[in-house]
């Protein structure tokens, strides 16, 4: 059979529609996996650190409690190779948590932050700092922080901190604060009413962008997101009107000029989605209307992706309307918000049942964390990742052939459209008798799926077998079955089903 042959004449698709930006494949590399929840990832120098609430890790493949290795909340791997590393400090104690976790700026130190009273043997509450060259803890930087840290961002010269707390090394601040690289308190200082959430520095800007659950900052209401000046924690920029009351910013991410925002609502039809704006002015770029609870945002190659469990994005340009699904992932153009055809998915997972929890771009190979079990339906926890190649994945739900003839040696195929994670245009393999007869295309989604036909002319009376495969010009389903059809003579009837 000629099918590997036909699908090698087809031009290997880009992994977004036509013309759109290139994502990333849907399919997974093998990836380790933890006994908990992942609530934060970074990279630096070569080496993914993952953090959470999590006892142990396990290897790719491994079911629950089997071949465990103790990680007490955080880890590292190989971000080239995804293997295990012995960089294995413990956070424990207090909340038994690590929430936010970032790099400096060259990469030399870790910041560490969440609910935690130690640090390795050392006392550390909510914060510490680890030299990424030895993986040891450092001794100068212990801040007392009064509770969670949710958030961290870095600059030259500060290493500001959000969460739920009100004091730190003993001074009053009020759920953010700006420490020295070296641990001592800045004099940066705003007073905020609810939990930061989320932090992004544009010191270029003079702005630091902060969201989370707060409506008033610096006694003026400010719903969910503010930025504040990087030195002083006065308000620069306000948002009106950019989310209601009752949604909060989860994630915050930004490129050289746009900042983008996570957000989650609290009821129904309260809004979940994302939001482009100016780093400078800060007017607003673009807003989409899913709904589904963003938690997680990464920037690659001109393509916002998010964690969320989405379900009507029928407002959002390329998306689709409320169904009986919950979309984990999406993928964006940073340009116009459209949705791009990328749809490798989790299941809701453990905890509030949000699945995915952390983005991090990490050499180009996208790392998503969080409290799913399984990824593109197949069992793995809390971890997993997707790279630019190679695609791998099958289209999903090949086709089945149903027939019919009419007219003299006219025989009418008829199928419903198969869909791919990462591919919007399939090619239909159509096979009569062994031979290749023709490679009809379509455009379709998991919930898109068109019904197709194929007319094909025969001696009137002959009977033929049928086949159908369909490729995305990569990888091609199982071919099906064969369908036996005789074409009528003259009068119309009916083909073997």
């Amino acid at each position: 059979m000629a099918l590997l042959a036909a699908a090698s004449l087809i031009t290997a698709s880009a992994s977004a529609a036509d013309g759109d930006e290139r994502t990333l494949t849907a399919d997974t590399l093998a990836t380790w996996q933890t006994d908990g929840i992942v609530w934060s990832i970074e990279y630096a120098g070569g080496v993914v650190y993952v953090g959470g609430t999590f006892d142990n890790v396990r290897p790719p493949g491994a079911g629950s409690g089997q071949q465990e290795v103790a990680r007490k909340n955080f880890a590292a791997f190989d971000a080239r190779t995804g293997r295990l590393l012995p960089c294995d400090p413990s956070f424990s104690g207090a909340g038994d948590t690590v929430r936010a976790l970032k790099a400096s700026q060259d990469g030399k130190v870790l910041y560490i932050g969440g609910s935690f009273g130690r640090a390795g043997h050392a006392e550390a509450f909510g914060a510490a700092a680890l030299d990424t060259a030895d993986c040891s803890l450092r001794k100068e930087f212990r801040p007392d922080v009064s509770s969670y840290v949710r958030a961290i961002d870095v600059t030259d010269g500060a290493v500001y901190l959000g969460g739920d707390f009100t004091s730190v090394n003993g001074k009053r601040r009020q759920r953010i604060a700006a420490l020295t690289p070296n641990g001592s308190l800045l004099p940066f200082k705003a007073r905020i009413d609810a939990p930061v959430r989320a932090l992004s520095a544009a010191p270029r800007f003079g702005k630091i962008i902060v969201g989370g659950d707060f409506l008033e900052v610096n006694d003026e209401f400010e719903f969910k997101l503010v930025a504040l000046h990087p030195a002083t924690g006065k308000t620069v920029t306000s948002y009106p009107d950019w989310l209601p009351a009752r949604s909060a910013v989860k994630a915050l991410t930004r490129d050289a000029t746009n900042f983008y925002v996570a957000a989650e609502g609290s009821g129904t039809g309260i809004f979940d989605g994302r939001i482009a704006g100016r780093l400078g002015s800060g007017k607003m770029v673009w807003k989409d209307t899913c709904l589904g609870a963003t938690q997680a945002l990464a920037l690659h190659n001109g393509v916002l992706y998010s964690g969320s469990h989405a379900h009507d994005c029928r407002d959002t340009p390329g998306g689709f309307t409320e169904g009986n699904f919950r979309q984990h992932f999406l993928a964006q153009s940073v340009k116009n918000r459209r949705i791009l055809h990328w749809f490798p998915d989790t299941d809701g997972g453990l905890g509030e049942g949000n699945g995915p929890r952390a983005l991090e771009m990490a050499g180009g190979v996208l790392w998503a964390g969080g409290e799913f079990t399984t990824v593109n339906g197949r069992r793995q926890q809390s971890l997993t990742r997707f790279a630019a190649g190679p695609d791998r994945g099958a289209p999903q739900d090949p086709p089945r052939l149903r027939a019919s003839s009419s007219g003299a040696g006219r025989i009418t195929l008829t199928w419903r459209a198969a869909w791919d994670r990462d591919d919007a245009r399939l090619k239909y393999l159509i096979y009569r008798d062994g031979r290749l007869v023709a490679t009809p295309t379509r455009r379709s989604a998991e919930w898109r799926r068109p019904l197709m036909t194929y007319t094909d002319t025969v001696t009137p009376g002959s009977s033929h077998r049928y086949r159908i495969a369909v490729t995305d010009g990569e990888n091609a389903s199982p071919m099906s079955s064969a369908l036996v059809v005789t074409a009528a003579t003259t009068a119309r009837t009916k083909g073997d089903r």
